[in-house]
C-alpha cells in the first residue's frame, strides 16, 4: 500500500515564505558585496602602492619594485618598532588571556549584586572611545612612572584585550557541560587538576580565539601607544603614524600591507581551526 503524497499548494504559508526568502536573497547578496568592496577597497589600493618604485604615493604604480619592502626589513627604526609590537602583543595577549579567562569563569559561575555593572566595566575598553581610554591610562600611569616602559605598554594593551577574551570564553562556556567537572571530582581529582585537565581543554577554542584577538588588537593599537611612546620605545603603528605625518615615506605602504596580510592570515587560521574542531564528531 502506497502512502499518498502531500503537496503544498502554491498559496500555502510555506510556499509564501520560500518566495519571500528568494526575493530577499538577491538584495541581501548585493548589499553584502557592496559592503565587502567598501571594506576591501583601501587594502586593494595600499597593497599595489607598496610595490611602486617612486618616492611618493602613486596608484596604480608606474613601475613595479620591492624597494620599500627592502627598506622596511633593512631599516633599524622599522624593524625595532616591529619587534616592540611583537613583544608587546604577545605579552599583553598572555596577560589579557589570564585575566579574561578568570573573569569569564567568575562571571559565569557566581551570583552577586552588581554583576551586570562589573561585566559592563570589563567591557568598557571596547565601548568607550579610544582617546578617552588613552587619556585615562596616561593619567593613571604618570604617578607610577609606567609611561615609556615595556610594562606600561603591556598592561595598557592588556586592558583593551581583556574584553575580547571574556567574550570568546563566555561563548565557549555557553555550551559547556558542568557535569564533567562533577564526574572528575567524583573520581578524586582536586579543583586545580579538574581545571587543568578537564575545564581548560574544553574551553581551549575560546581561549585561543581570545588570545589571537587580544594580540591583533594590541598589534594594531595606535592611540594609547602615542601617549606612552618614547624615542627609544615605540610600536609599529606609532612608527607608521610618524612616517605619514612627519615625512612622506612610501615604506608605510609596505608596512601596512604586511600588517593586513599577517593579521588576516592569523584570523583565517584560527577560524579554519575552529571549524575543523566542530566537524570532528564527538
Amino acid at each position: 500500500m502506497t502512502r499518498p503524497t502531500v503537496q503544498n499548494p502554491a498559496g500555502s504559508p510555506a510556499a509564501t515564505r520560500v518566495k519571500a526568502d528568494r526575493s530577499l536573497s538577491w538584495p541581501l547578496l548585493a548589499w553584502t558585496i557592496i559592503v565587502a568592496i567598501l571594506l576591501l577597497a583601501p587594502t586593494l589600493v595600499v597593497i599595489p602602492m607598496s610595490f611602486g618604485s617612486t618616492e611618493s604615493f602613486v596608484f596604480p604604480p608606474k613601475d613595479w619594485s620591492i624597494r620599500w619592502y627592502v627598506n622596511f626589513f633593512t631599516s633599524p627604526e622599522w624593524m625595532g618598532s616591529l619587534w616592540n609590537s611583537v613583544q608587546v602583543g604577545f605579552l599583553s595577549a598572555a596577560l589579557a588571556t589570564i585575566v579574561g579567562v578568570a573573569g569569564a569563569i567568575g562571571l559565569d559561575r557566581t551570583r552577586f549584586r552588581g554583576k551586570a555593572a562589573l561585566r559592563g566595566g570589563l567591557m568598557a575598553p571596547q565601548i568607550v572611545p579610544g582617546i578617552v581610554v588613552a587619556v585615562a591610562i596616561y593619567i593613571a600611569f604618570l604617578p607610577m612612572q609606567l609611561t615609556g616602559t615595556m610594562l606600561g605598554f603591556v598592561v595598557a594593551h592588556a586592558v583593551i584585550g581583556v574584553p575580547f577574551v571574556i567574550i570568546s570564553v563566555s561563548t565557549s562556556l555557553a555550551g559547556y557541560d558542568k557535569m564533567v567537572e562533577t564526574a572528575s571530582a567524583s573520581l578524586g581529582a582536586g579543583p586545580w587538576v579538574t581545571f587543568r585537565r578537564v575545564t581548560l581543554p574544553l574551553l581551549m577554542p575560546g581561549v585561543l580565539s581570545g588570545f589571537v584577538f587580544a594580540f591583533v588588537s594590541s598589534f594594531e593599537e595606535v592611540v594609547i601607544a602615542l601617549f606612552l611612546q618614547t624615542p627609544d620605545l615605540r610600536t609599529l603603528p606609532v612608527q607608521m603614524y610618524n612616517s605619514i605625518t612627519l615625512q612622506i615615506d612610501p615604506t608605510i605602504a609596505a608596512a601596512s600591507s604586511l600588517i593586513v596580510v599577517t593579521t588576516t592570515a592569523v584570523l583565517l587560521l584560527v577560524q579554519l581551526g575552529s571549524n575543523r574542531k566542530k566537524e570532528i564528531p564527538s
